[in-house]
Protein backbone atom coordinates (compact mmCIF):
# COMPACT_ATOMS: atom_id res chain seq x y z
CA UNK A 1 0.00 0.00 0.00
CA UNK A 2 3.15 2.74 -0.88
CA UNK A 3 0.32 3.96 -2.54
CA UNK A 4 0.74 7.30 -0.51
CA UNK A 5 4.16 8.37 -1.57
CA UNK A 6 3.16 9.36 -4.75
CA UNK A 7 2.21 12.72 -4.24
CA UNK A 8 4.28 15.73 -3.64
CA UNK A 9 1.58 16.52 -1.22
CA UNK A 10 3.35 13.96 1.02
CA UNK A 11 0.60 13.16 3.57
CA UNK A 12 0.23 17.44 4.64
CA UNK A 13 -3.40 17.43 6.49
CA UNK A 14 -6.28 18.95 4.60
CA UNK A 15 -4.21 18.77 1.32
CA UNK A 16 -6.27 15.74 -0.96
CA UNK A 17 -8.13 15.78 -3.65
CA UNK A 18 -11.41 13.83 -2.47
CA UNK A 19 -13.06 11.17 -0.10
CA UNK A 20 -13.74 7.55 -0.66
CA UNK A 21 -16.31 6.61 1.90
CA UNK A 22 -16.24 2.89 2.22
CA UNK A 23 -19.40 1.01 3.58
CA UNK A 24 -18.65 -2.51 4.74
CA UNK A 25 -21.41 -5.73 4.40
CA UNK A 26 -21.07 -6.27 7.70
CA UNK A 27 -22.17 -10.11 7.51
CA UNK A 28 -19.69 -10.86 5.60
CA UNK A 29 -16.91 -9.49 7.80
CA UNK A 30 -18.53 -11.40 10.77
CA UNK A 31 -18.48 -14.52 8.98
CA UNK A 32 -14.86 -14.48 7.78
CA UNK A 33 -14.21 -13.21 11.29
CA UNK A 34 -15.99 -16.12 12.70
CA UNK A 35 -13.80 -18.60 10.15
CA UNK A 36 -10.83 -16.90 11.29
CA UNK A 37 -11.54 -17.50 15.19
CA UNK A 38 -11.43 -14.63 15.18
CA UNK A 39 -13.72 -13.12 18.21
CA UNK A 40 -12.00 -10.23 19.78
CA UNK A 41 -13.80 -7.33 21.29
CA UNK A 42 -13.56 -5.32 17.93
CA UNK A 43 -15.43 -8.11 16.21
CA UNK A 44 -17.61 -9.03 19.17
CA UNK A 45 -19.02 -5.11 19.57
CA UNK A 46 -19.87 -5.49 15.60
CA UNK A 47 -21.04 -9.18 15.34
CA UNK A 48 -22.65 -10.38 18.99
CA UNK A 49 -25.56 -7.79 19.47
CA UNK A 50 -27.90 -6.36 16.97
CA UNK A 51 -27.43 -7.33 13.57
CA UNK A 52 -26.01 -4.69 10.83
CA UNK A 53 -26.73 -4.32 6.87
CA UNK A 54 -24.03 -2.06 5.27
CA UNK A 55 -21.72 -0.39 8.42
CA UNK A 56 -19.39 3.03 7.69
CA UNK A 57 -15.57 1.61 7.40
CA UNK A 58 -14.37 5.01 7.19
CA UNK A 59 -14.22 8.51 5.61
CA UNK A 60 -10.87 7.95 3.76
CA UNK A 61 -9.06 11.64 2.00
CA UNK A 62 -7.56 10.58 -1.58
CA UNK A 63 -5.12 12.00 -3.83
CA UNK A 64 -6.21 11.50 -7.82
CA UNK A 65 -3.52 8.81 -7.38
CA UNK A 66 -2.64 6.88 -4.44
CA UNK A 67 -3.99 8.62 -0.52
CA UNK A 68 -2.31 10.12 2.62
CA UNK A 69 -2.13 8.50 6.10
CA UNK A 70 -1.28 9.22 9.06
CA UNK A 71 -0.70 13.07 8.76
CA UNK A 72 0.06 13.67 12.49
CA UNK A 73 2.23 11.55 14.43
CA UNK A 74 1.73 10.98 16.88
CA UNK A 75 -2.42 11.64 16.48
CA UNK A 76 -4.35 14.24 18.51
CA UNK A 77 -5.88 11.84 21.17
CA UNK A 78 -10.15 11.41 20.20
CA UNK A 79 -12.19 12.43 22.91
CA UNK A 80 -14.24 9.12 23.63
CA UNK A 81 -17.43 10.95 23.47
CA UNK A 82 -17.20 11.36 20.28
CA UNK A 83 -16.21 7.52 19.61
CA UNK A 84 -19.20 6.69 21.44
CA UNK A 85 -21.59 9.21 19.36
CA UNK A 86 -20.79 6.76 15.81
CA UNK A 87 -20.99 3.47 17.21
CA UNK A 88 -24.73 3.76 15.68
CA UNK A 89 -23.15 3.94 12.26
CA UNK A 90 -19.08 2.45 12.77
CA UNK A 91 -20.02 -0.49 15.30
CA UNK A 92 -16.27 -1.17 16.36
CA UNK A 93 -14.68 1.43 19.06
CA UNK A 94 -11.52 0.04 17.81
CA UNK A 95 -12.28 0.51 14.27
CA UNK A 96 -13.16 4.27 15.10
CA UNK A 97 -10.10 5.49 16.99
CA UNK A 98 -8.23 3.51 14.29
CA UNK A 99 -10.13 5.57 11.47
CA UNK A 100 -9.16 9.17 12.90
CA UNK A 101 -5.75 8.26 13.46
CA UNK A 102 -5.34 6.67 10.30
CA UNK A 103 -7.39 9.14 7.57
CA UNK A 104 -9.11 11.84 10.38
CA UNK A 105 -5.48 13.31 10.85
CA UNK A 106 -5.55 13.79 6.77
CA UNK A 107 -8.74 15.52 6.41
CA UNK A 108 -7.29 18.95 8.01
CA UNK A 109 -10.23 19.06 10.20
CA UNK A 110 -11.05 18.86 13.78
CA UNK A 111 -12.07 15.38 15.83
CA UNK A 112 -15.55 16.76 15.80
CA UNK A 113 -15.90 18.11 12.26
CA UNK A 114 -14.34 14.89 10.83
CA UNK A 115 -16.77 12.74 12.50
CA UNK A 116 -19.43 14.81 11.40
CA UNK A 117 -18.62 14.67 7.76
CA UNK A 118 -18.34 10.95 8.20
CA UNK A 119 -22.17 11.49 9.27
CA UNK A 120 -23.14 13.75 6.61
CA UNK A 121 -21.55 11.58 4.21
CA UNK A 122 -23.38 8.13 5.25
CA UNK A 123 -26.45 10.48 5.02
CA UNK A 124 -25.90 11.27 1.07
CA UNK A 125 -26.13 7.33 0.40
CA UNK A 126 -28.91 5.86 0.26
CA UNK A 127 -28.73 1.89 0.92
CA UNK A 128 -31.29 0.29 -1.81
CA UNK A 129 -34.34 -1.04 0.08
CA UNK A 130 -33.37 -4.83 -1.06
CA UNK A 131 -29.91 -5.02 1.17
CA UNK A 132 -31.23 -3.40 4.50
CA UNK A 133 -33.69 -6.47 5.62
CA UNK A 134 -31.37 -9.49 3.62
CA UNK A 135 -32.67 -12.24 5.57
CA UNK A 136 -31.41 -15.02 2.60
CA UNK A 137 -27.99 -15.35 1.08
CA UNK A 138 -27.98 -13.62 -2.03
CA UNK A 139 -25.62 -13.94 -5.32
CA UNK A 140 -24.98 -10.96 -6.87
CA UNK A 141 -23.10 -9.39 -9.81
CA UNK A 142 -20.64 -6.66 -9.04
CA UNK A 143 -22.19 -4.61 -11.40
CA UNK A 144 -25.69 -5.17 -10.08
CA UNK A 145 -25.01 -3.63 -7.18
CA UNK A 146 -23.76 -0.79 -8.30
CA UNK A 147 -26.64 -0.20 -10.49
CA UNK A 148 -28.88 -0.83 -7.13
CA UNK A 149 -26.85 2.15 -5.49
CA UNK A 150 -26.82 4.25 -8.90
CA UNK A 151 -30.62 3.70 -8.92
CA UNK A 152 -31.39 5.20 -5.40
CA UNK A 153 -28.84 7.81 -5.69
CA UNK A 154 -29.58 10.28 -8.53
CA UNK A 155 -26.34 11.85 -9.34
CA UNK A 156 -24.15 9.13 -8.26
CA UNK A 157 -22.59 7.37 -11.71
CA UNK A 158 -20.64 3.78 -12.24
CA UNK A 159 -17.72 5.88 -12.20
CA UNK A 160 -17.91 7.19 -8.45
CA UNK A 161 -18.70 3.60 -7.16
CA UNK A 162 -16.52 0.12 -7.22
CA UNK A 163 -17.35 -2.74 -5.45
CA UNK A 164 -14.50 -4.96 -3.32
CA UNK A 165 -14.71 -8.62 -2.90
CA UNK A 166 -12.71 -11.34 -0.73
CA UNK A 167 -12.64 -14.88 -2.61
CA UNK A 168 -16.29 -15.14 -2.67
CA UNK A 169 -17.92 -12.43 -0.79
CA UNK A 170 -19.17 -8.98 -1.13
CA UNK A 171 -16.05 -6.76 1.10
CA UNK A 172 -17.44 -3.55 0.49
CA UNK A 173 -18.98 -0.72 -1.06
CA UNK A 174 -17.03 2.94 -2.16
CA UNK A 175 -18.13 5.37 -3.22
CA UNK A 176 -16.14 8.36 -4.16
CA UNK A 177 -17.55 12.67 -3.01
CA UNK A 178 -16.12 15.40 -3.17
CA UNK A 179 -14.64 17.60 -0.27
CA UNK A 180 -18.15 19.16 -0.09
CA UNK A 181 -19.81 15.68 -0.28
CA UNK A 182 -21.20 15.79 -3.73
CA UNK A 183 -20.86 12.12 -5.84
CA UNK A 184 -17.38 12.72 -8.00
CA UNK A 185 -16.07 10.10 -10.66
CA UNK A 186 -12.39 8.60 -8.96
CA UNK A 187 -11.18 6.28 -11.89
CA UNK A 188 -8.12 4.81 -9.62
CA UNK A 189 -10.87 3.82 -7.12
CA UNK A 190 -12.43 1.99 -9.73
CA UNK A 191 -9.28 0.36 -10.38
CA UNK A 192 -9.10 -1.49 -7.50
CA UNK A 193 -12.41 -3.23 -7.71
CA UNK A 194 -13.62 -6.61 -7.46
CA UNK A 195 -13.64 -9.00 -10.72
CA UNK A 196 -15.73 -11.51 -9.97
CA UNK A 197 -18.74 -12.13 -11.84
CA UNK A 198 -20.38 -13.04 -8.66
CA UNK A 199 -20.17 -11.89 -4.81
CA UNK A 200 -22.31 -13.87 -2.21
CA UNK A 201 -23.83 -11.57 0.44
CA UNK A 202 -24.63 -13.56 3.65
CA UNK A 203 -27.95 -12.60 5.36
CA UNK A 204 -28.24 -9.90 7.98
CA UNK A 205 -28.69 -11.94 10.72
CA UNK A 206 -31.71 -12.13 13.08
CA UNK A 207 -33.06 -9.37 11.01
Amino acid sequence: MGASAQDRRQNAPGEFDFYVLSLSWSPSFCEAASERGNNGRGTQAQCGGRPYSFVVHGLWPQYERGFPEYCQRPSPRLARNIMTSMLDLMPAPGLIYNEWDKHGTCSGLGERAYFEAIRKARAAVKIPEEFLQLTEPKTIAPDELETAFIKANPGLSNSAISVTCDSKRLSEVRICLSKDLQFRSCEEIDRRACRRDEVLMPPVRGG
